[in-house]
């Protein structure tokens, strides 16, 4: 039973889409949360073919580590077990990390696919600069050996395609449970940068930041190609909806936005399907970055049509009351996703991390909580 709920933010002014027809509101009890990994943020999770679940940390040292203790700057673990009960592994890079990492950069968004995993991998320090700039390129790197090794593309997508830092949409185990109606493809969001020459860092640093206009965009490819080694022409975007609102598939100049938000996307968000509401989540920050200001928005498919979920507002942002957790706490947290291993009915365990600079929510978070459904007149 639920008690001490936490609540998202309520109706804000602003909202990009009219509220969903199917959830009401979110619960959170914030006496299961749990913190693990301080130092170490990021990891977007995703269940792999073996049942556990694997997902990419940034600059730490993972579980057992802190912000400097084993540090690198991308690391992958294993979490078994079950949401109230998990254990990490450090996998690859990290404080006794079963394997070395063996390249730089970041991730938000990783997939299993059958036994394999994926991840969509930025650069820290691209090539040739002396400064960071996630935002400059996207490489996609594969293992066969559950995060043991990895192998990047040679080819990329970068700024200039107006694509930046993307996720995968997560679906079941091993990516199982995807809708018939859906296709057999596997399905990313890319978040398109508020200039196609903005910089992380350097002489015209912009930062981490919200991007405006807030657009988003979806690509789809078959998954025995990217189970065989794609290359980026193999990928389809969503080109705008036919007369008859069937969603169009073209090359990356055809793309059209698949969600838009006047307020603002951030520079991360997860996405995942699930398969009791048969619904697509969408997570991503609106209005300013790493101060709690997150939206989650759900649609019958991929391609939507969006509702609002929950959108927290300056006034009460993600986390601003939190009965049951003593953990120290500022109001920074830029990431939020929902492990589909952890969704049990209308229950769910939900993943989440801030920025801290190796304190409070700078670490991997967990909370419990439910959705709540809108009742039918």
């Amino acid at each position: 039973m639920f008690v001490c709920l936490g609540m998202f933010a309520r109706s804000v002014a602003n909202e990009p889409y009219p509220k969903s027809p199917i959830i009401e509101r979110i619960q959170l009890d914030w006496k299961t949360h749990r913190r693990a990994a301080q130092g170490s943020d990021n990891f977007q999770l995703t269940w792999a073919q073996d049942g556990h679940l694997y997902g990419a940390w940034g600059d730490g040292g993972g579980f057992g580590g802190s912000n400097s203790k084993g540090r690198v700057g991308l690391g992958v673990a294993k979490i078994e077990g079950p949401a109230d009960d998990y254990r990490g592994t450090n996998i690859w890079g990290g404080v006794d990390g079963q394997n070395p990492a063996q390249f730089d950069g970041k991730s938000w968004g990783m997939i299993g696919v059958d036994e394999q995993l994926h991840m969509w991998v930025v650069p820290d320090r691209p090539p040739g600069k002396d400064y960071r700039n996630h935002y400059e390129f996207i490489r996609l790197a594969s293992s066969r050996d559950f995060g043991a090794t990895w192998n990047k593309s040679g080819w990329k997508f970068t700024s200039f395609d107006n694509l930046t830092i993307p996720t995968f949409l997560n679906f079941g185990r091993a990516n199982r449970g995807v809708p018939e109606s859906f296709g057999d493809y596997v399905y990313s969001y890319f978040i398109r940068p508020s200039d196609p020459k903005i910089q992380q860092q350097g002489n015209d640093a912009a930062g981490l930041i919200v991007h405006r206009p807030g657009t988003i965009y979806l690509a789809r490819i078959a998954t025995d190609q990217l189970q065989f080694g794609p290359d980026r022409d193999r990928f389809e975007f969503f080109a705008g909806l036919s007369p008859d609102d069937q969603p169009k598939w073209g090359s990356i100049d055809e793309k059209r936005p698949v969600f838009r938000d006047s307020n603002g996307v951030g520079w991360c968000m997860s996405a995942c399907y699930h398969p009791g509401l048969q619904r697509v989540l969408i997570c991503t920050e609106h209005g300013e970055s790493k101060a709690g200001l997150l939206g989650v928005f759900d649609a019958p498919a991929p391609w939507g049509p969006w509702t609002t979920v929950e959108y927290y507002s300056p006034e009460r942002p993600f986390g601003a009351k939190r009965p049951g957790s003593d953990w120290p706490w500022k109001n920074n947290v830029f990431f939020i996703a929902f492990p589909t291993k952890w969704f049990d009915g209308l229950d769910f365990t939900a993943n989440f991390t801030g920025a801290g600079t190796g304190k409070d929510n700078d670490s991997f978070n967990t909370v419990s909580g439910r959705f709540v459904l809108r009742s039918r007149q």
